[in-house]
């Protein structure tokens, strides 16, 4: 769990993303490893994905807002809608059927992959209006998936930002502010879910294991402040690209796993 936090928060910094990414798998062969229900591992790994992101996504926050890279605007208008997509998305976990899931997830981190290594970046930083409907269905969508997956949802709104116009440092901060509110409701729906279906699993309050919260925040929290100070003094070009390349390397783990299930 402490080599995990280190580049996980990190990463969560860096890229405005939650960590949940790296988090979630090493949690599932952690908690597999420890003898826990196999039918309740997958909840136990996301619902204590989403509490870690909790106090690593508000340090992230806190620390892209000093460099003014946070539009909170954004986040308001846009997280009511996230928030719908979370809530229907945890609701949803609970009978999801992994393995076409994590195919379809593969599938659109290799689009928004290659949307950012091929992006040309414009002269000029374009700040254009989300309509009510693209904030509604992005939203939803987003929310959607992060929640059964357990991640922040930033693999996704950095390049729906990226595409309204919005620079790559602003996008990251921005996105970072939602995966919060992503984080926050999921955990929620996690602790609710664990406790209505009785899961009685060990050290664990609902599908969030208290050890696991414990042993990482204090390090990712950290970790994810040095990454965050990290993102404002690489060049925007290179930053998005490496986001690109970031995404490429999930994509490959989750098709990676879809073929071993």
């Amino acid at each position: 769990m402490v080599i995990t936090a280190i580049p996980a928060g990190f990463a969560a910094g860096l890229f405005g993303i939650g960590g949940g990414l790296i988090t979630v798998p090493i949690l599932f062969y952690i908690f597999t490893a420890a003898g826990v229900e196999s039918f309740y591992l997958m909840h136990l790994a996301v619902g204590t994905s989403f509490s870690i992101i909790i106090p690593t996504s508000i340090v992230s926050v806190i620390t892209h807002h000093q460099h003014k890279a946070v539009d909170f605007g954004v986040v308001k208008s846009y997280g009511v809608f996230v928030i719908s997509g979370v809530i229907l998305g945890t609701a949803f976990a609970a009978s999801l059927k992994t393995k076409p899931l994590i195919l379809f997830f593969s599938i659109i981190v290799y689009v928004l992959a290659f949307y950012l290594l091929f992006l040309k970046e414009k002269e000029k930083d374009i700040n254009l209006k989300m309509s009510l409907s693209s904030r509604f269905f992005s939203g939803l969508i987003t929310g959607f998936i992060s929640a059964p997956m357990g991640i922040g949802g930033a693999i996704m709104n950095v390049p729906i930002l990226k595409f309204f116009g919005y620079p790559i440092n602003k996008a990251i901060g921005s996105a970072a502010a939602i995966g919060f509110v992503i984080a926050l409701f999921g955990a929620i729906g996690f602790i609710i879910s664990g406790t209505y279906l009785n899961a009685n699993l060990p050290f664990s309050f609902g599908f969030i294991n208290i050890p696991a919260f414990l042993i990482f925040v204090p390090i990712t929290t950290i970790m994810a402040r040095i990454g965050a100070k990290m993102s404002h003094r690489i060049e925007k070009k290179k930053l998005t690209k490496y986001f690109g390349f970031f995404l490429i390397i999930i994509g490959s783990k989750f098709l990676f796993d879809y073929f071993q299930l």
